[in-house]
Formats: structure tokens, C-alpha cells, sequence
């Protein structure tokens, strides 16, 4: 059967007002500063006496503090001869020093990359031989004189993020400016995160495109507190109580298993979001935190590093209405399906908008193996239905032969 490409356009009532279609023909946000670093810097001053960042059991430090201290690495990162455009390798576990790190990478006018020290020495290795960063940050911070490098546009490099598919080898992702500050404002968004002090614990790797982009950084777009463990096993209902946390983010698993521990918790009713990135809540599990959390709305995300950690969004009402549903594509995305059977609604998920990445690092022939046109190839067989939710069917790795099947069994 002949394979073609049917796109889904996003259904009206989940479209986001604050995306315009230009010339190239994709969706983006108007109005975007220039830069992250810009973006951030007017945060940092607007909230400068707010608390940004708290390690539990360490450091805590509020936005004036946090700028103050990344601007200094930035210093002495130019120091040593460090500008824009220069890669700086991150190596620490979340904490404090993880932020400091990262911000005084963008500060510094150079390209963060973060590697995520979890998966072990060897492959810390092999990622900084692949991304041959110009400094690696893993023990002392540089200190200098206060600088700032804001000069980056929209569509240069911002953050470099590895990525490992399942038997494939970790790569690269080029994440532009535009990218992140496009997923930041979809995450600022869709979720109607508050500019009131949101504290938000996060059980996710800053490494990773769901910790840094769709969490810590829309948190600080909107003045709140990030509360990072640096074991990633923080007693979470404990943890609620003694920080007032009202904003907890994880994957399923952490929730499965941290719920688990206590089924009550003094401080519950204040919590009022519970945000699983990387896969929807199963049913039981949301039964089990509505329960724990009574007045708390969950919001599954699902996406790639690719697509700067978002792509599909679900909020708890879209949850119980569209059982078993991924969710539907949020800001500028948008969707299509590739396969023999695309135009009823079945076969790889393809996505464009401003949030795909411009491609992997140092390898273009994987770039172009997953893009037609500026369509991105998920890799995920889905259906699609009439109002745009997305149903997870598994992975596409041969969507010729996947979509040859029917969708239901009599």
C-alpha cells in the first residue's frame, strides 16, 4: 500500500491564541525576545528578592543571589577564554551548583551542555568526547568579574542536550533559542502557572530536557522556587510539609512509588499542581493522588529532547474524558501521521512547530533521515481522533508493516 502524510490540525478549543503562522508556514510565538538570556535576565531582576533555588539540606538562594553568582562564573569562564558560541560541559548532580553552572554557561556567551552524571563514568566520557566541550564544569566554579553576553538571536544554538534512543547511541540535540523559549511559554501556558510564588519540587534530572527546559526554567519565567534533592529520592510527602511546596513535577514511576510511602500528608491542600513529564498517569494512579491531594490538578506531558521535552499535553479533565488518551498537541505544534493507513487516523506521529530542534549534533544524516520536510518522525505509532487526542499505539520501527495491521482485533 501506497505510504502518504495526513495532517491533524489542532482542534480550535486547544489552540493557543498566542501563536501566528509566518512565512515558513510553521506556527510561532510572537513577540519572543531575542534570547534566553535576556528573557531570563528580566526575571531575575523582577523577582530579584524571591527565593530561586533550594537544595535540600544545602544552599538556598534567591534571584538576585542566583544572577549575582552566575554572572561571576561568567566572568571567570571568559577568563579562561571562554565566549559565544563555546561549549561548556555541565557535570553535576541537581543542586544549586547544577543552576549556577548552566546559567553561568549561558551568561558567559557560550552553549551549555548537560550531561547527566547518573549514567555512569563511562558514558560521561563518551558524551564529552562527542560534544569536545571548550571547558567542562564538574568540580570548582570559575569566579570573576560580573559579565553578561545577551547578543544570541532566536535561532541560534542555546543548549546542546544529549539523547539516547533504545538501542541507538546517545546524540546530540541542537535546542535554538526559539526552541526553549517556545516550550516555556507553552509549559507558562498550558499548566496557567501563576506569577504568586509557585514552589515547585522537582523530582526530575536537570539533564534532561524535562527537568531543565519544561520545569526549572518556565518555574523561573514565572518567579518561583525550584526544590531540588541532589539524590533524586526525596521523601516527598515530608518534604511537602517543610517547604510548602504547592507545584511537585516527576515521572510516573516517582509517584507510584513515593505516594506509596504515606497516604496523608497535613500540608496535601496546598498543593495545587501535580505534573508527570515524560507519559500519562495511569488510572489508578490518578485515583491514588487525587485522593492524596484533593485540590491538586494533574497534568501529564509527553515529548522527546527532539521536541524540547513537550508535545502532547494532558490536563486531568482531558484525562477522564479521553481515557487512555496521550493527550493533544500543545502551543505550536502540530501534528500528522505517515503510513498506508494515515487518512483514517493511524500510523507514525510526525510534529512540526517552534519547539523542534534544529538537528542533531555533528550529524546530518540522521537529521535528514528524521525530518520530511519539516516534519519530525517521532518514532511512535498513534492514533489520532476527531478532536485531536493522541492514542499511543507503540513504537513505529517498521511503520510499513505496522500499519498493515487493524486497530482493534474483533
Amino acid at each position: 500500500m501506497p505510504l502518504s502524510l495526513v495532517e491533524y490540525p489542532t482542534h480550535e478549543r486547544w489552540r493557543d491564541r498566542s501563536v501566528v503562522r509566518l512565512h515558513d508556514g510553521l506556527l510561532h510565538y510572537g513577540g519572543l525576545v531575542p534570547s534566553l538570556t535576556e528573557y531570563l535576565d528580566v526575571r531575575a531582576h523582577r523577582y530579584s528578592n524571591r527565593e530561586a533555588v533550594v537544595e535540600l539540606g544545602g544552599t538556598r538562594l534567591t534571584y538576585r543571589e542566583l544572577w549575582t553568582s552566575a554572572s561571576r562564573i561568567a566572568g571567570g569562564l571568559q577568563q579562561h577564554g571562554i565566549g559565544y558560541g563555546d561549549r561548556i560541559a555541565i557535570v553535576f548532580p541537581n543542586g544549586v551548583r547544577w543552576v549556577q553552572a548552566f546559567l553561568g554557561a549561558l551568561l558567559s556567551g557560550a552553549v551549555p551542555v548537560p550531561v547527566n552524571v547518573a549514567l555512569g563514568s563511562a558514558e560521561v566520557e563518551r558524551l564529552l568526547a562527542d560534544s569536545e566541550p571548550d571547558y567542562v564544569l564538574d568540580d570548582e566554579l570559575p569566579d570573576g568579574l560580573p559579565f553578561i553576553d545577551d547578543g544570541a538571536c532566536l535561532s541560534e544554538l542555546a543548549v546542546l542536550c544529549y539523547t539516547r534512543g533504545i538501542g541507538e547511541p546517545a546524540r546530540g540535540v541542537e535546542l535554538s533559542n526559539e526552541n526553549i523559549l517556545s516550550a516555556i511559554e507553552t509549559v507558562v501556558h498550558d499548566e496557567q502557572l501563576t506569577c504568586d510564588g509557585i514552589r515547585n519540587l522537582m523530582m526530575l534530572p536537570l539533564a534532561h530536557a524535562s527537568g531543565c527546559v519544561n520545569q526549572l526554567l518556565p518555574t523561573f519565567a514565572v518567579g518561583g522556587t525550584v526544590v531540588l534533592d541532589p539524590a533524586l529520592d526525596t521523601d516527598l510527602m515530608s518534604t511537602i510539609e517543610r517547604e510548602h511546596i504547592d507545584v511537585v513535577t516527576g515521572t510516573t514511576n516517582d509517584y507510584v512509588r513515593k505516594v506509596a510511602q504515606r497516604t496523608g500528608v497535613a500540608d496535601a491542600g496546598r498543593v495545587r499542581r501535580i505534573s508527570c513529564n515524560g507519559g500519562r498517569f495511569g488510572d489508578a494512579e490518578a485515583a491514588q493522588l487525587r485522593t492524596t491531594f484533593p485540590t491538586a490538578q494533574l497534568w501529564s506531558w509527553s515529548g522527546s529532547t527532539e521536541t524540547s521535552g513537550i508535545g502532547l499535553a494532558l490536563s486531568d479533565e482531558c484525562a477522564q474524558t479521553h481515557p487512555g488518551s496521550a493527550g493533544i498537541a500543545c502551543g505550536g505544534m502540530e501534528l500528522a501521521l505517515y503510513g498506508p493507513d494515515a487518512e483514517v487516523g493511524r500510523g507514525e506521529l510526525l510534529c512540526r512547530g517552534p519547539n523542534i530542534m534544529r538537528g542533531y549534533w555533528r550529524d546530518p544524516e540522521t537529521t535528514a533521515r528524521k525530518f520530511t520536510g519539516n516534519w519530525f518522525h517521532t518514532g511512535d505509532f498513534a492514533e489520532i481522533d476527531g478532536e485531536g487526542f493522541v492514542r499511543m499505539v507503540g513504537p513505529a520501527a517498521s511503520v510499513e508493516q505496522a500499519t498493515a495491521k487493524p486497530a482493534h482485533s474483533a
